[in-house]
């Protein structure tokens, strides 16, 4: 989530984890299969365990007593008839344990199948009523992939003269989309790319996206410049907030960062539109860019009028530039420190540009006090370095005001 800029001290600021470049870590889903087949296992346990102390202890030790958990426990990861055919081993060792005992069949004995009966029942019509909430979120599963094809398709490895490799990850659990977003565009004379993040979290956000999303898709083929394409964001925003005043979506300010990379120049224009500034590599060197005038976000509801400023960076065969959202720079560790990315780009100066997406997000993890708190997504720019068409002499960096 961007910070608001209107606070006082604030900072300025396929399928897979990777879409398009490669999968996300296994770790977490191997522990939760391990967690699930423990699952599996804890009822038949319980009552082993159960029937074997029975047997060991004097008979004033009523182990067979634990046995009540094993069907309460099956109903977390068993069906309902499993379920209840493990209430019923449950019953069937509390019985023979009776038996061993010498035990009467009334009252006792019959009191404890009773008991024994009814939680095995209860723990069935729980297990049903699981497994239809699982369905239904499978199915909603369902629809937020639909969503994500339609509304952050993956890019494609290649447009133009550049190579794109892409990280992006919602930060609530099980999410498929988030408040950040991205596109990339083939136009005419060279690549079109936006990426941004929608202040807040939720359903808001993702409307707000998509708003932008489509905006931006119109705006690419036909806009004459970045500043126009920025003046079409807004004025996209403006017409949907008076269209339907009561919407969340409506009152979300977005930061974005425009860029334009054309075919037969060795430059990178970028429009900064109170978005973080990208960090590029150049003979193995990294920096970051520096916006002199960055223009506010997006639908911010302050009154503002400043023209746009188009960077104008270097950017020939070989270079990478990385665009990112606060999620990345933004996440802190134990101590508080945020995440040194210039430094742990220039140690992977030497790593292909498909590994990278994937080095950022396990080092993200394990460098975040808690993980991935924020939506997180990197795009990777990677100037064609074959020779082709794009002459290698840079051009100095200028500053464009419109």
């Amino acid at each position: 989530m961007p910070a608001d800029p209107t606070a006082p001290g604030r900072r300025a600021p396929a399928p897979g984890v990777v879409p398009g470049a490669g999968p996300g870590p296994g770790r977490p889903a191997c522990r939760a299969e391990v967690r699930y087949l423990l699952g599996r296992l804890l009822p038949f346990l319980v009552i082993a365990l159960a029937t074997v102390a029975d047997v060991l202890t004097p008979p004033q030790e009523r182990f067979d007593r634990f046995l009540i958990a094993a069907p309460a426990l099956a109903a977390a990861t068993w069906s309902a008839r499993g379920t209840a055919a493990i209430g019923g081993l449950a019953m069937a060792a509390s019985a023979a344990l009776a038996a061993a005992r010498g035990d009467s069949l009334l009252p006792a004995a019959l009191a404890n199948q009773v008991v024994l009966a009814v939680v095995a029942l209860a723990a069935a019509v729980s297990s049903h009523v699981r497994q239809r909430r699982e369905a239904e979120l499978r199915q909603v599963s369902a629809v937020a992939e639909a969503a994500q094809g339609a509304l952050l398709r993956p890019l494609p490895p290649r447009l133009g003269t550049v190579d794109l490799r892409l990280l992006y990850e919602a930060s609530a659990a099980g999410a498929h989309v988030g408040g950040d977003f991205y596109k990339a565009l083939k136009v005419r004379d060279g690549v079109r790319i936006m990426l941004g993040d929608v202040q807040g979290k939720g359903l808001p956000a993702v409307e707000a996206a998509s708003l932008l999303l489509g905006s931006f898709r119109e705006a690419a083929y036909t806009a004459p410049d970045l500043p126009a394409i920025a003046q079409r964001l807004e004025a996209s925003m403006a017409r949907y907030a008076e269209r339907a005043p009561e919407s969340d979506a409506a009152d979300r300010f977005s930061t974005v960062l425009l860029a334009e990379v054309p075919d037969d120049r060795p430059v990178i224009r970028l429009l900064s539109c109170g978005h973080p500034a990208p960090v590029v590599q150049r003979d193995g060197a990294v920096e970051t860019v520096e916006l002199t005038a960055p223009s506010v976000p997006v639908h911010l509801p302050v009154p503002v009028d400043a023209p746009f400023t188009v960077e104008e960076v270097p950017f020939g065969p070989g270079d990478r530039l990385l665009m990112f959202t606060d999620g990345v720079t933004e996440t802190r560790d134990a101590r508080g420190a945020f995440y040194p990315l210039e430094q742990r780009l220039a140690a992977w100066a030497d790593e292909p540009a498909d590994r990278i997406p994937g080095l950022l997000r396990e080092d993200l993890d394990r460098f975040g006090a808690h993980g991935l708190e924020d939506d997180t997504t990197a795009l990777l720019l990677v100037r064609d370095g074959s020779g082709g068409t794009v002459p290698r002499l840079p051009s100095p960096p200028r500053a464009v005001a419109v």
